[in-house]
């Protein structure tokens, strides 16, 4: 298993938390994940998870696609 915090439990657990999670934690998500992809040795599966976490931010805001998470990363500092 590998030891990346993204990627340790199984999708459908993910899936799940992600239809839990509130917005920033969503969007937070996110970030995470583009950060992780960009020095993972998994490179597909963390993929398959920013499908996953795209996918619910565009069922949260229909139309919008990632307009949304797009803003919320332009307001945070530092990311």
């Amino acid at each position: 298993m590998s030891p990346n915090p993204f990627i340790r439990e199984p999708v459908g657990d993910f899936a799940s938390r992600l239809e839990a999670m509130n917005d920033d934690e969503l969007f937070s998500t996110m970030s995470n994940l583009e950060r992780a992809s960009e020095a993972a040795e998994d490179v597909e599966e963390i993929l398959a998870r920013i499908a996953l976490t795209e996918t619910e931010i565009e069922r949260r805001y229909p139309g919008e696609l990632l307009a949304p998470y797009r803003n919320w990363k332009q307001r945070q500092p530092m990311l």
